[in-house]
């Protein structure tokens, strides 16, 4: 509903890029194989990750992809702004045209509740806590 598929998979893929050595580059094809993702799908979603500076890649033998940062320091609206862009979540709750602007939906004012506590969460969140509550389970 709020992400794109490739903007789950980036989530995912960052996840676990956070829950490995951030020193080590991980192949992408072993992320694709580890995730069920399409190698050239993720590949895609990368070069989106590596554009707005979220990862590190190498090309090669020994190489692959690793975060750019400390897992602590990048947050899930980092990773969702980086590959659904920063107005995901700008549009209505109900896809309809015009909504807000010169007449709300039916579901505007609850809509926008919720919105802005996705908001703070995402912008609070980091990978690392993700990655945390991910091996815990």
């Amino acid at each position: 509903m709020l992400f794109s598929a490739s903007c789950k998979y980036g989530l995912r893929a960052s996840m676990l890029l956070a829950m490995r050595d951030t020193k080590t580059y991980v192949s992408i094809r072993e992320l694709s194989d580890e995730l069920n993702i399409s190698f050239h799908f993720l590949t895609k979603i990368f070069q989106k990750m590596n554009a707005a500076n979220l990862i590190d890649s190498k090309k090669g033998v020994n190489g692959g992809v690793k975060l750019a940062k400390p897992s602590h320091r990048v947050t899930f609206m980092d990773v969702v702004n980086a590959i659904d862009g920063s107005c995901s979540m700008d549009s209505c709750a109900l896809a309809l045209p015009g909504c807000g602007v010169k007449r709300s939906c039916p579901m505007h004012d609850q809509w926008s509740g919720i919105k802005e506590g996705m908001l703070e969460m995402m912008e609070k969140v980091t990978l690392a806590e993700l990655a945390k509550n991910s091996a815990n389970e």
